[in-house]
């Protein structure tokens, strides 16, 4: 079986949010969701070509696993999930 990763993809439009949004995705969003649904990493990253954009990561043991969550910024917050299969993993 395949392992899966999690990518949400979130835009905070607002510049006032951001600071905001960063330290909730921080200290609370990103070590929930990876306790709550067994992630086995999770990582993140915020945008350099649209600052706004903000993706979070979640790598799983299967595809599978890989299935559903949410919570807390309403509609100042959109965002976008994928469910990505991995296919080809390499380390130097």
């Amino acid at each position: 079986m395949a392992k899966g990763c999690f990518v949400v993809r979130a835009e905070v439009p607002d510049i006032a949010d951001r600071a905001a949004f960063d330290h909730w995705y921080a200290t609370d969003h990103l070590p929930w969701a990876i306790k709550t649904f067994g992630a086995q990493r999770g990582w993140r990253c915020w945008c350099r070509t649209d600052p706004a954009v903000h993706y979070a990561f979640y790598e799983f043991a299967d595809v599978a696993e890989a299935q559903d969550f949410d919570r807390v910024w309403g509609n100042r917050v959109s965002r976008g999930r994928e469910i990505l299969e991995i296919v080809q993993e390499m380390t130097l």
